[in-house]
């Protein structure tokens, strides 16, 4: 899905094509966002900017999409954009823009702000196994590689058996917000086999970075420290020396990182 085996993740209201760009010496994919799409998503996304929370509130969001994917259309680096929505329509047209730019469209079911969930959309969706299967098959349907952004530790949610659902939908990748329950990850990667699994939370440095590896995740992702280039440079290495050793990628090492 992409090389080098890491990503930056979206950081709300921060991660846009320009710290994209700025992390590209080091990273196979960017996923750009989170942003809200539809009525439902786009209040709740006000009422968090009116308690200090950055959000990304773009006039047109699938215009907004269009623009940051066509601003990374020159690097080589792999684009994804992280979506929130309690409906289908801008589903199906956000992926239709991420196709056409050979980028992936995730499904926000990760946030657990207080807001998004209750419009519909983020954390709610993992307890609502039906439609987020809906939305991943839409996406799907519109012609994107769709990812899943997901975290474990949600009350009542079986995430390994909701991985495979996801999969059967449609879902080219599942992106796992580890929390503090990493050992998840092997679950996760042994029910949905298919999936391109991305394991996140903490990644800083080798141990990190080798620890989810060996859990089965095909790719890592950087968080909060995305905008770190030193972090970037270690994971990096870290993540070539694995595939390196283990022989499991046609990955080229990289004596540069």
């Amino acid at each position: 899905m992409f090389e080098p085996r890491l990503a930056i993740a979206s950081l709300s209201g921060e991660s846009d094509a320009e710290w994209a760009r700025a992390a590209a010496p080091q990273v196979g994919c960017a996923f750009l966002g989170g942003i809200a799409l539809d009525s439902a998503t786009r209040d709740a996304a006000r009422e968090m900017v009116d308690r200090d929370r950055t959000e990304f509130l773009p006039d047109d969001p699938i215009a907004f999409i269009d623009e940051q994917l066509t601003a990374l259309d020159d690097i080589d680096v792999r684009a994804g954009f992280n979506v929130r929505s309690a409906t289908l329509e801008p589903i199906a047209k956000a992926a239709e823009t991420c196709a056409h730019h050979d980028a992936i469209l995730e499904i926000n079911a990760h946030c657990r702000q207080d807001e998004m969930c209750a419009a519909g959309a983020g954390q709610s969706l993992l307890r609502d196994g039906d439609r987020l299967c809906e939305q991943v098959a839409t996406a799907a349907d519109a012609g994107a590689d769709v990812s899943v952004k997901v975290r474990t530790e949600v009350a009542g949610v079986d995430l390994p058996a909701l991985a495979e659902r996801l999969a059967d939908a449609g879902a080219d990748a599942l992106h796992v917000d580890a929390m503090d329950s990493e050992p998840v990850v092997r679950e996760v990667a042994e029910a949905a086999p298919d999936a391109f699994l991305v394991a996140n939370n903490g990644v800083r440095d080798r141990a990190t970075a080798h620890e989810y590896l060996d859990y089965g995740a095909d790719a890592v992702s950087v968080g909060r420290p995305s905008d770190n280039p030193t972090v970037l440079r270690r994971v990096r290495s870290a993540v070539e020396e694995w595939f390196a050793e283990t022989g499991e990628t046609d990955a080229e090492v990289s004596t540069d990182a």
